[in-house]
C-alpha cells in the first residue's frame, strides 16, 4: 500500500526557513505527480505546491499564489523523496503540511507534519 511519511516540521520564528521532506513507499514514485497541501487551524485544506513526474529537464513546479516566491517544491526520484523548502516564514504559514500523490486529484496523503510559526 502507498505510504507517505512527512518530516521536518517544528516551532519556528517569523523570518526563518525550513525544509519539509516526504518519503514515499508502495508506489513507483518517479511516475507520479506530487503535491504539498496544508491545513491551518479552523481553515480549509489549501493546495500549496505541485511538481510533475517528468524527467528533471522537463519537470515543472507550480504554486498557489499565496506562497509564490517563498515556497520551493522539489523531488529526488532516487531517494523517493519529495521536498518543500519555505523561506521567510510567516505566522500565517502555521499549519499541518501534508504531501500527497497527484496534482488535481490527490488519492493518497501522508499523516502530516506540524509547522508552527510564532
Amino acid at each position: 500500500h502507498v505510504q507517505l511519511v512527512e518530516s521536518g516540521g517544528g516551532l519556528l520564528q517569523p523570518g526563518e526557513s525550513l525544509r519539509l521532506s516526504c518519503v514515499a513507499s508502495g508506489i513507483t514514485f518517479s511516475r507520479h505527480d506530487m503535491s504539498w497541501v496544508r491545513q491551518a487551524p479552523w481553515k480549509e485544506v489549501e493546495w500549496v505546491a505541485g511538481i510533475t513526474s517528468l524527467p528533471s529537464l522537463f519537470r515543472a513546479a507550480s504554486y498557489a499564489d499565496s506562497v509564490k516566491g517563498r515556497f520551493t517544491i522539489s523531488r529526488d526520484n532516487v531517494k523517493n523523496t519529495l521536498y518543500l523548502e519555505i523561506v521567510s516564514l510567516k505566522p500565517e504559514d502555521t499549519a499541518v503540511y501534508y504531501c500527497a500523490r497527484g496534482r488535481t486529484y490527490l488519492p493518497d496523503w501522508g499523516q502530516g507534519t506540524q509547522v508552527t510559526v510564532s
